[in-house]
């Protein structure tokens, strides 16, 4: 089932989707289904276009065959370090590191995705998926 981000707010005011990318889920070996994703490149276009052009790359230079290394229940599930595989690696597209872009959106409900960060202006590869409503974060990690 597709995540729907939507279901916070007034539809009105709800960010357009720009690009849709998905990833085909498995555990083990067994495919266990896909999980599309909305990113909202008018708000904050170089977050977007990061993750973009990273599901796009090939194994070892991208998403492709990477693993969701972190879950916290009743929290979120984190991804996106293609290069070690366990929370302490990765890149961007735009080298190593690349600044917060901006805050305007906030971690809803579940379904959202944000940029997993060491601290300010340290956005590489990973993300994380919110399973709640994270606004504690707001202002930390950029929603995209």
């Amino acid at each position: 089932m597709p995540f729907s981000p939507f279901l916070c707010c007034d539809n009105s005011k709800s960010p357009r989707v720009t690009h849709t990318v998905w990833f085909e889920m498995s555990v083990g070996d067994e495919k266990v289904g896909r999980v599309e994703i909305g990113l909202f490149g008018d708000v904050v276009p170089k977050t977007a276009r990061n993750f973009y052009e990273l599901a796009r790359k090939s194994s070892g230079e991208g998403y492709k065959g990477s693993k969701i290394h972190r879950a916290i229940k009743e929290f979120m599930l984190q991804g996106g370090d293609y290069t070690k595989g366990d929370g302490t690696g990765g890149r961007s597209i735009y080298g190593e590191k690349f600044a917060d872009e901006n805050f305007s959106l906030s971690h809803y409900g579940a379904g959202w995705l944000s940029m997993a960060n060491a601290g300010k202006n340290t956005n590489g590869s990973q993300f994380f998926i919110t399973t709640t409503k994270t606004t504690w974060l707001d202002g930390n990690h950029v929603v995209f």
